[in-house]
């Protein structure tokens, strides 16, 4: 892409050149590069005065500008360590150096004291607006207008007033092929150095790559250069990749070597670009690739870094290259595969902003899903809010969610409160048990899911607010719609992709999963690992119902490490309380006549699934038994809400 990188014109020259486009209209033919002439021209359409000293500076309120920091957090957080290198290497120069965001308002500056205070009388500060639209021809305008790299220089300026200025500015770019925003190194003009020009865009390149590797950690990461030997080092292209070999993001250089355009990324497989499979390319191995116009180009596979999910509590990654570095056993890798393509699936559609409702039984690890979903994705750093819409009085989940302002009601906190919706801008709202909510109350959050912005009790204003939306429930929606008691239409605003999490009874890697249990409890009990589990007791275990699911799971292996003495690394059976101890030990004993033969799948007939709510209905009341009728210790016991105990004995006619 061509970029100026000479003036050859002189600050005469351009004088003579502007006063005829004052008095014409146009910019003459000749006198002014082909790029700044469009520059100048745009400008001159915008309204803009060259010579009006009287024109309003542009500046944001300080409101807006707080907004706009807050939306740009993560590329001011990955922008700033850049700026300070750069900055750096330009301390006493006379330099500023100025981030600002894809509509031209100024973000972030670092500067020499003594040019900053000259730089502040034309508004170089952040909050101040430098579209060429506001500002005419100026390196930050003209680049997001030409969303290439320029240097204007003195009174290429179009206002004359910003002719003391010289300026280098490069745009920074998404994965995506989008205009994140731009990075200049301002100056006084009369100390201009050619080499400003290469360093802004070295720069801009460095942030390029920091926002590349934080959006795709969790994909397949491609490298690529024109020589083997550059690999890995300053100026590779990086390509990220789909678990099935879709691109699905690119940095700057790969977009160029590969013809890569906004349109393009997500769009085509590796194979339609290169004609290499990505699945054919093993990791740390260097190919040669075929590119438009057989230009050579290298690429080398990175090890992957795949998702491991447990639903045990926390998201554990491991890379298929590098053994875990904990001094416990190695723990099995294999995960339940529904799981697995439940993520997979997820993380796609949650990256188009499209809502992921998730159903599945009462502990079945909802939220943990929720969580690791937003873990995942390119909000990672943003709020996560989760909210029990089944936990809050129905008289307070109005105020709990939408916010509300000072007064509004009695009770009311003098200084209101912005409500979870708002808390959950920029990030992930999990909603669960949204079958439980209200009716009136649903018809406020269809209308907040419509319009994207949220009106505080005792408000006038909306509120706008962006947020992906996570949803979970056990409730059948269908039924409840039928039945009159959920909305059809927020059924459909929320019924993006529905995932359904499997019991922890159907689970494939039920041992994996208490693996997994055993070691972030040994981490957060502070003592060794358990690093065996006698073979009677996991398979007992592996048999039993689990009718609190994960959090009945969870609440017996915390009581077994606690039992455990310090020099204790084997559970076994004694370590188990005795009411848990007999409910496994019954789980054990023979499959009865009606059970299906061996190597039939247990829940493929209605007998099987009988015998399945039986053996689970069995345990509950064997739990009450234990705890004297203590609705609540049972409760406590199984790892699950009173109101779910009570569901299931009235589900079982008790």
């Amino acid at each position: 892409m061509p970029q100026r990188l000479v003036h050859h014109q002189s600050a005469t020259e351009l004088q003579q050149a502007r006063r005829w486009m004052l008095e014409h209209g146009e910019v003459p033919q000749g006198m002014v590069d082909e790029a700044l002439s469009r520059s100048w021209q745009r400008s001159h359409h915008a309204g803009l005065s060259p010579i009006d000293l009287a024109t309003e500076q542009p500046v944001c309120s300080a409101p807006d500008l707080r907004i706009a920091l807050d939306r740009q957090h993560d590329f001011l957080a990955h922008a700033r360590p850049v700026m300070e290198f750069v900055f750096d290497q330009m301390r006493g120069s006379g330099n500023l150096v100025v981030l600002s965001d894809s509509r031209g308002l100024l973000l972030h500056s670092l500067g020499d004291t003594d040019f900053m205070s000259r730089a502040d009388r034309v508004s170089l500060r952040p909050g101040a607006l430098w579209h060429e639209a506001d500002r005419g021809t100026n390196a930050i305008g003209t680049a997001l207008a030409d969303q290439r790299p320029v240097v204007i220089h003195g009174a290429e300026h179009y206002l004359e007033r910003n002719s003391f200025l010289t300026c280098s500015a490069a745009p920074v770019l998404t994965s995506a092929g989008r205009l994140q925003g731009v990075l200049d190194i301002s100056g006084d003009q009369r100390a201009h150095h050619p080499h400003t020009f290469a360093l802004v865009r070295s720069a801009a390149r460095m942030i390029e790559d920091r926002l590349f590797h934080a959006r795709h950690s969790r994909d397949q990461i491609l490298r690529l250069h024109h020589l083997a030997e550059g690999l890995g080092a300053v100026g590779e292209g990086l390509i990220a990749l789909s678990d099935d070999g879709w691109v699905v993001g690119a940095n700057a250089l790969a977009q160029q070597w590969l013809g890569l355009d906004e349109s393009r990324i997500g769009a085509g497989t590796l194979d339609q670009l290169t004609g290499i499979q990505s699945r054919l390319m093993p990791p740390g191995k260097v190919m040669r690739l075929h590119t438009p116009g057989d230009r050579p180009l290298f690429g080398r596979m990175d090890p992957r870094q795949r998702p491991v999910l447990n639903l045990s509590g926390s998201a554990v990654r491991r890379t298929s290259a590098t053994p875990p570095t904990s001094t416990a056993p190695a723990r099995a890798p294999e995960q339940d595969p529904r799981l697995q393509e439940a993520l997979i699936r997820a993380r796609r559609v949650q990256a188009q902003g499209i809502a992921v409702l998730v159903q599945g039984e009462s502990g079945s690890g909802k939220e943990v899903f929720a969580r690791a979903l937003h873990a995942e994705g390119e909000r990672a750093h943003k709020p996560f809010v989760a909210v029990n819409c089944a936990a809050l009085p129905e008289t307070l989940i109005e105020a709990e969610l939408f916010g509300y302002v000072g007064g509004a009601f009695t009770g009311a906190r003098r200084e209101g409160s912005p409500g979870r919706i708002r808390e959950a801008d920029g990030g992930t709202l999990f909603l669960d048990e949204i079958g439980d909510m209200p009716l009136a109350l649903q018809a406020r959050l269809l209308r907040v899911l419509q319009d994207k912005v949220v009106m505080p009790l005792g408000g006038s204003k909306p509120q706008p607010v962006d947020f992906v939306l996570v949803c979970a429930t056990h409730h059948k929606l269908r039924e409840a719609i039928a039945a009159g008691t959920f909305r059809e239409d927020l059924y459909y605003r929320l019924n993006g992709l529905t995932v359904t999490l499997p019991a922890l009874r159907e689970r494939q890697d039920f041992e994996g999963v208490v693996l997994g249990m055993l070691d972030q409890l040994a981490s957060d009990m502070k003592r060794a690992p358990v690093q065996a589990i006698h073979p009677g007791l996991m398979a007992a275990m592996s048999r039993y119902p689990w009718p609190g699911n994960l959090r009945q799971l969870h609440s017996l292996l915390r009581t077994v490490c606690a039992l455990l003495d310090p020099d204790e690394h084997t559970l076994d059976w004694h370590h188990l309380p005795e009411d848990m101890a007999q409910d496994l030990r019954a789980a054990r004993e023979p499959a009865s006549a009606t059970s299906p033969l061996p190597g039939s799948p247990m829940l493929a007939t209605p007998v099987a699934e009988a015998n399945l709510r039986r053996l689970s209905d069995q345990a509950i009341q064997q739990v009450i038994d234990a705890t004297q009728g203590n609705m609540s210790e049972a409760a406590r016991r199984l790892g699950i809400s009173r109101n779910t105990l009570y569901r299931r004995l009235k589900q079982a006619g008790a």
